[in-house]
């Protein structure tokens, strides 16, 4: 038996070496590399395995994508020779398409938990001090389990704004928008990031008339200003109306819908009413109820757990990943969190969390995907920069492809030519830039980026032609 366990002292199934409560890309990724690692692990899991980003948002949000994206390929479908007339467009038959697919992820994980030896204990677990977790069924059922290790990785949930507060009918957050089967007419968004992008992408595809609403001067506005502007460009000209500078006032709901009432970036006051509205302006973190004041878990403003680099609470043998534990708030970034963490609980030293090298993705069309600085931020931070953009204009695979809209744009730092961030906005850029997430790793320089041959025709070689760019020498420009 491994030196941290204390399954050994009972036989009745109920003491582990580690217990994770939260069975989403945090809670059930860790699990699995500690039972790889030896230990003797359970997942408290209340709902489904694989958590919000399986069933009620990353997977299921990217099927219904896929969807609107074959929806929009239809309109340019004669151009590959290929005539289609009097077709009619239905949300519900991609609804339940993409109900299939996070149902099928969710049974894999199941699987992988036996081919692990990971127990799967249903309920919702609370922490109950001395490394104990209480477990309550959905019955009202309680029972105590213990371990030498504790990480909680309860994830988040949709925020509700005092001015709009969501009821699931006619005020939507993302996880009832997915379980829809009919585009309203109109649907009015607030909030410009992700998800909201990604579901405006969606409702227009399947007809929905969509206004988008965002207090802050641009949509996307954590991405670099000129990835933001673009994306801003489409999504007007495919006819969505986007309110960027717009200050959401109060909403009431009428016979038909909901009406807004908000002051433009003209400082003017509007009344906008649609059918439905989806509110889409962050998450909180699920740390409530969950034991933490009667252990000493700190918590900070925001309602996060706090951690240290080792992903461990104030409390000794608990520890927190994933969005209960802070942002941002990314499966991928729980996922490596969880595996940090239960790494070091078994002594293996990993290497931690690289928080300035993690890729934003956002998956409507076109793809947005970045990792490290933008411009803005590297001239705030005083580096001596110099920028490169390679338009897909200039790559023949994405012409061919009839998908040439958008840029790769390179930041490097004149001094050592380190790539300090990287920006796509275009063609699977969420994909591509995997290639900048390693490269940043091994601390590569925009030379090397170049250097390393890209094969032909592909829409990688752009990221060799952007490093170019980024040294005053492309070539297809």
């Amino acid at each position: 038996m491994t030196r941290w366990s204390v399954a050994g002292n009972t036989k009745d199934g109920s003491s582990f070496d580690l217990i994770v409560v939260g069975g989403g890309p945090g809670g059930y990724v860790g699990a699995i590399r500690a039972a790889q690692l030896g230990m003797k692990v359970a997942c408290v899991e209340a709902d489904k395995l694989g958590g919000v980003c399986l069933n009620i948002g990353c997977i299921p949000t990217k099927a219904l994508l896929t969807s609107a994206l074959a929806v929009n390929q239809l309109a340019h479908a004669s151009g590959h020779g290929i005539e289609v007339k009097d077709y009619t467009v239905s949300l519900g038959p991609a609804q339940e398409r993409s109900r299939s697919v996070a149902k099928q992820l969710n049974r894999g994980v199941g699987g992988l938990f036996k081919k692990n030896k990971v127990t799967h204990i249903e309920g919702f677990g609370r922490l109950a001090g001395d490394g104990a977790v209480e477990v309550e069924s959905e019955d009202g059922g309680k029972k105590t389990y213990r371990a030498g290790h504790i990480l909680l990785a309860t994830g988040s949930r949709p925020r509700s704004l005092p001015f709009l507060q969501i009821d699931g009918e006619r005020i939507w957050s993302s996880d009832h928008a997915l379980f829809q089967k009919e585009a309203p007419k109109s649907l009015g968004i607030v909030g410009a990031g992700a998800i909201g992008m990604e579901f405006a992408d969606i409702f227009d595809a399947f007809g929905s008339e969509v206004t988008i609403i965002e207090a802050l001067d641009r949509v996307l506005p954590v991405e670099d200003a000129d990835v933001s502007a673009h994306v801003h460009k489409v999504f007007k000209k495919r006819g969505m109306r986007i309110l960027a500078g717009a200050r959401l006032k109060s909403s009431e709901p009428t016979d038909s819908g909901v009406r807004l009432v908000l002051n433009n970036s003209d400082g003017e006051e509007e009344t906008l009413e649609f059918d439905r509205v989806l509110s889409a302006v962050g998450r909180l973190p699920n740390t409530e109820d969950l034991g933490l004041d009667e252990v000493g878990v700190a918590v900070g403003e925001d309602g996060s757990i706090e951690i240290d680099e080792r992903m461990q609470t104030t409390v000794k043998g608990v520890y927190a990943v994933g969005d209960c534990a802070g942002g941002p708030l990314l499966a991928h970034k729980a996922s490596h969190e969880g595996i940090v963490c239960v790494e070091h609980i078994a002594g293996e030293g990993h290497g931690g969390v690289d928080y300035r090298n993690i890729p934003a993705c956002t998956y409507c069309h076109p793809e947005v995907a970045s990792v490290g600085l933008t411009e803005e931020q590297a001239k705030e931070e005083g580096y001596d920069i110099e920028v490169g953009k390679f338009p897909w204009v200039g790559n023949g695979r994405a012409l061919a492809a009839g998908d040439a809209d958008g840029f790769i744009k390179v930041i490097r730092d004149r001094r050592y030519s380190e790539v300090l961030g990287a920006h796509i906005v275009g063609p699977h850029a969420t994909e591509l830039i995997a290639e900048f997430v390693v490269g940043r790793h091994l601390e590569t320089t925009a030379e090397e980026m170049e250097k390393a041959i890209h094969p032909h025709p592909t829409l990688s070689e752009a990221v060799a032609e952007a490093a170019l760019a980024s040294l005053g020498r492309a070539i297809h420009i």
